[in-house]
């Protein structure tokens, strides 16, 4: 009886340490491994300098629900993470238990972004584009770009650093430096520049620096990247002849005026360093990033013996080429006449 007594007394702690056990287990999936987020599909978080353990729940909160924020903020409190919160933009994904997910971020586990590098006209919209995509200050970047010693330091001057900058898409960091990201660029244009570009442009007689110039100018002329090599052996023939570039383009620079759609004399006399009527050879720098397709209009440009041209009188975007003054000067007279017939000042 006694041991009959005693087996089911052994029985029912053994039952109930099952259960304790149970509730255990229960308990840390319920908390630990369950899914941290409540979305069907990926969702990011950036975090950023000024971000700490309540502005981060509050990043979490729209698909989150407020037990597993409650369990991330323990696991940050108990091993130091509150301390020592990680910038960067992070993926989380449906399924992922919240241990993954605070893993993920104490260990700085990123998910890169996708830069685009855009044609812009002016350092200022070049920073303010990136400090869109990135964990840049558009101020601080605008600056840095325009600082000669900053920009000495990358190899180029405040007129050519946009020249490192090659506009396709990167995958980078969001929470990158300013510092990080002109290595990438430097790297990439140095891959850009391979030996095959950098020979077609000592055939021409030009650095990549001043390939780059000069399609940015024919990037600003036309927009059509089949008439691009034509522009771009016009604008090599006044070069070789000691011929003004007179490019429409330059004075828009120069007036920092990009809404302009006529060029009128009085604007020609600027004195300005970019003003092309005035002032023979190319300008000090590009007048915004070069397009690809302008910087290899240049290396493959198409030899002619044009000097002039003008836009087409029909508003195709495309232009009238002519070898002589006199041509050029009846072709300048067709657009002339129908940029007055449709009231274009």
């Amino acid at each position: 009886m006694v041991m009959m007594m005693n087996r089911s007394k052994k029985n029912y702690y053994l039952v109930v340490a099952v259960l304790c056990l149970a509730g255990i287990i229960g308990t840390f999936v319920y908390y630990f491994v369950g899914s941290f987020s409540d979305s069907g599909k990926t969702e990011y978080v950036y975090i950023d300098t000024n971000d700490n353990l309540d502005s981060l729940s509050a990043k979490f909160s729209p698909f989150a629900s407020g037990r597993t924020i409650t369990t991330f903020r323990v696991l940050a409190r108990h091993t130091g993470y509150d301390e020592h919160i990680r910038t960067g933009r992070f993926a989380i994904r449906p399924g992922e238990s919240t241990v993954t997910v605070f893993r993920h971020l104490k260990n700085g586990l990123q998910e890169p972004v996708k830069l685009t590098i855009p044609e812009s006209r002016t350092t200022d919209r070049l920073a303010a584009s990136l400090s869109h995509k990135l964990m840049l200050d558009s101020t601080t970047t605008a600056i840095l770009l325009r600082d000669s010693s900053y920009c000495a330091k990358q190899g180029y001057d405040t007129a050519t650093i946009v020249c490192v900058f090659v506009p396709n898409t990167y995958e980078v960091y969001w929470n990158t430096s300013l510092d990080n990201l002109m290595k990438r660029m430097q790297k990439e244009h140095d891959n850009f520049w391979n030996a095959d570009r950098q020979a077609k442009a000592r055939a021409i007689g030009l650095t990549p620096n001043e390939v780059c110039t000069l399609a940015s100018i024919i990037d600003e002329e036309t927009a059509n990247n089949g008439e691009k090599p034509m522009i771009a052996g016009m604008y090599l023939n006044r070069l070789k002849t000691g011929m003004p570039l007179q490019a429409d383009p330059t004075i828009k620079f120069a007036l920092k005026d990009f809404a302009l759609k006529r060029i009128y004399h009085n604007m020609l006399t600027i004195d300005n360093p970019y003003n092309t009527y005035r002032n023979t050879g190319l300008p000090p720098g590009p007048i915004k990033i070069a397009s690809v397709a302008g910087i290899d209009a240049v290396l493959n440009r198409v030899d002619h013996n044009y000097l002039y041209m003008c836009a087409k009188e029909d508003f195709s975007g495309t232009h009238n080429f002519a070898a002589t003054y006199q041509e050029h000067l009846r072709n300048a007279s067709k657009y002339a006449r129908a940029l007055n017939q449709r009231g274009i000042k």
